[in-house]
């Protein structure tokens, strides 16, 4: 039992593997900047060693292509401060060790027992992020191979200095990495998961079908949202940093377009916000225990056809910002946005119908919230999503 479900998941992971391969091929994503990114590193640290070890027969030439390698990083940024980080902690770490091999008289082991716990302590100082480990290694490589004095000490921060200069360069002028796809992808997901949410409550409100525990998935629905959000928030981070001493931007003629302004990301944390506030209502309604009057069939199923109308706007958004159909996603953006104002009004005047206060709390709250959502969805994120004028602003002028 033990082997096959052993074998299962070494299948499993074959074929993920495998679909991972399949989708760096085939498309650009982060799976074939993840593969770009580890052929530029081995890339750096070839270049470093034929330089350092085959054209200067340096006498440790292993240092110039492990720097290489360690410095081909994310960004080009992050590229430039972890290569002065390494440098500080391995000029440090060669130092010590040079002196603590003088000390005491070329011993390896008291050389070790004097500089590790230093370097290893020091390599925990925050301000020297992931590169603090390398202090360590370069005493370890100094001590272990036996030469301190300063001339050969010289040797190893040049071949540090050339390692690390190659690094940075590849990182920079070999397809620098530009992290734009991520903010695409992620404001995306946000209308996509929206839309999905607003259907399936739609579905069983009108249905009259849905329980407690449908309505209390909606809700988790609408708050794991914010897991997108924080998601975008990073990528937006990733974004900035990409950018800075980045020629990617100058170099590169193809590739993903800017990102939409940052005020589009709380266009869709004010929506999710009005849609979890609609699933806790809907939640609160709901069950033996329910802590509201529910505002009647009638009422849930005209809501429901204003769910739907939501979901369209939201649908016709994921469209846009993927530049999909772009014609027929406006248009039919233009037609929920008609549509849902018509549905709100009529909902609006049922609403007034309503002779029981409780049933008409419920019933208000779920109102004031969907149009607070379709007033993010009809106001804002069409312009700040896309970059581009609303059409009326087109023909005004």
């Amino acid at each position: 039992m033990r082997a096959m479900t052993a074998w299962r998941r070494l299948w499993w992971e074959a074929t993920a593997v495998g679909r991972t391969v399949r989708t760096a091929v085939r498309h650009s994503g982060p799976e074939r900047d993840t593969v770009v990114q580890s052929l530029k590193a081995a890339g750096a640290a070839t270049i470093a060693w034929a330089l350092t070890g085959w054209w200067l027969n340096a006498p440790l030439a292993l240092m110039a292509p492990w720097t290489a390698l360690a410095l081909v990083d994310a960004t080009v940024y992050r590229s430039l401060r972890s290569g002065l980080q390494q440098l500080v902690v391995i000029v440090l770490g060669a130092l010590l060790a040079s002196a603590a091999m003088a000390a005491t008289d070329g011993s390896t082991l008291g050389a070790m027992l004097l500089v590790l716990p230093v370097m290893t302590l020091v390599g925990t100082h925050r301000r020297l992020g992931a590169q603090g480990i390398y202090g360590a290694t370069t005493a370890l490589f100094v001590i272990t191979y036996g030469a301190y004095s300063l001339t050969e000490v010289g040797h190893r921060l040049v071949e540090t200095a050339i390692g690390a200069v190659i690094g940075v360069a590849v990182n920079a002028l070999v397809l620098p990495p530009v992290h734009l796809r991520n903010v695409h992808d992620q404001l995306r997901r946000l209308p996509r998961e929206s839309a999905e949410l607003l259907r399936t409550m739609a579905g069983g409100l009108r249905d009259e079908e849905w329980s407690a525990r449908d309505a209390a998935g909606w809700h988790d629905r609408a708050r794991r949202l914010g897991q997108v959000l924080q998601a975008l928030a990073s990528a937006r981070q990733w974004t900035a940093e990409s950018s800075r001493f980045n020629p990617g931007f100058r170099l590169r003629r193809t590739g993903p377009p800017p990102p939409p302004p940052e005020k589009a990301d709380a266009v869709w944390e004010r929506a999710a916000d009005h849609l979890a506030a609609i699933t806790r209502t809907l939640s609160g309604t709901s069950g033996d225990r329910a802590r509201l009057t529910t505002p009647g069939a009638g009422f849930l199923r005209r809501y429901a056809d204003l769910a739907d109308e939501a979901a369209t706007l939201c649908e016709a958004e994921a469209d846009l910002l993927a530049d999909h159909e772009r014609a027929e996603a406006e248009e039919r953006y233009r037609a929920a946005r008609r549509r849902s104002q018509e549905l709100y009004d009529e909902l609006a005047d049922e609403f007034r119908q309503l002779g029981d206060p409780s049933a008409a709390a419920a019933g208000g709250e779920l109102l004031v919230e969907m149009k607070q959502l379709l007033y993010e969805l009809t106001n804002f994120a069409r312009s700040d999503l896309t970059g581009e004028p609303e059409e009326e602003e087109r023909r005004a002028g």
